[in-house]
C-alpha cells in the first residue's frame, strides 16, 4: 500500500475524539493515496469524497469546540480549515469539471505534509486551551466560554 502519512504517537495530542478523528484522517488520507495511481482518474474519487467529508466533519467538530471555548469566528485556525477545504472542492471540481486528475495527486502529499504541522501548532494550542478551561468535548455545556475572545492561532487574545 502506498502511504502518504504514518500515524505515529507523535502526532498524538492526548484528547481522545481528537486523536481518533485524526486517525481517521491519516487512515483515509492513505486510502486514497493508494487509489491515486497512474491513469486511475475518477477511480480514485469515491476515496477523495469520503476524505472530504471526513475532513469536513472533522473541522465543524474542531470549530464548535473553538465557538465553546472563545475563539472568535476569524481566528487562524479556523481559517486554516477555510483554505484546505476551498482548496479540496476546488481539486474536485478540477477533477469533475475539467477532467484534470493531476492535482488530486498533488494534493495527497501536500495535505500529509501539512497535517503534522497543523496537528502539532493549531490543534495542540485549541487542545491545551479546552484543558486549561476543563472543556470536556463529551460535555460540551460543563463550561461557559471565557469572556474574552480569542482571536489569534491559541488562546490569547490578539
Amino acid at each position: 500500500m502506498n502511504e502518504a502519512l504514518t500515524w505515529t504517537d507523535a502526532l498524538a495530542l492526548q484528547q481522545p475524539q481528537i486523536d481518533r478523528t485524526h486517525q481517521e484522517f491519516v487512515e483515509l488520507l492513505n486510502t486514497l493515496a493508494a487509489a491515486v495511481l497512474p491513469q486511475a482518474g475518477a477511480g480514485a474519487l469515491p476515496a477523495f469524497d469520503a476524505l472530504l467529508a471526513h475532513t469536513e466533519q472533522h473541522f465543524a467538530m474542531e470549530e464548535g469546540w473553538m465557538a465553546a471555548t472563545g475563539f472568535t469566528p476569524e481566528n487562524c485556525h479556523s481559517r486554516q480549515h477555510q483554505m484546505v477545504l476551498e482548496l479540496m472542492r476546488e481539486v474536485r471540481s478540477c477533477a469533475l469539471d475539467k477532467g484534470e486528475w493531476e492535482p488530486l495527486a498533488r494534493l495527497v502529499p501536500a495535505l500529509a505534509e501539512w497535517f503534522p504541522q497543523h496537528a502539532e501548532m493549531m490543534d495542540a494550542a485549541l487542545v491545551f486551551t479546552m484543558q486549561q478551561l476543563g472543556f470536556d468535548p463529551a460535555q460540551p455545556h460543563a463550561v461557559a466560554a471565557p469572556s474574552g475572545a480569542a482571536a489569534g492561532c491559541g488562546s490569547c487574545a490578539t
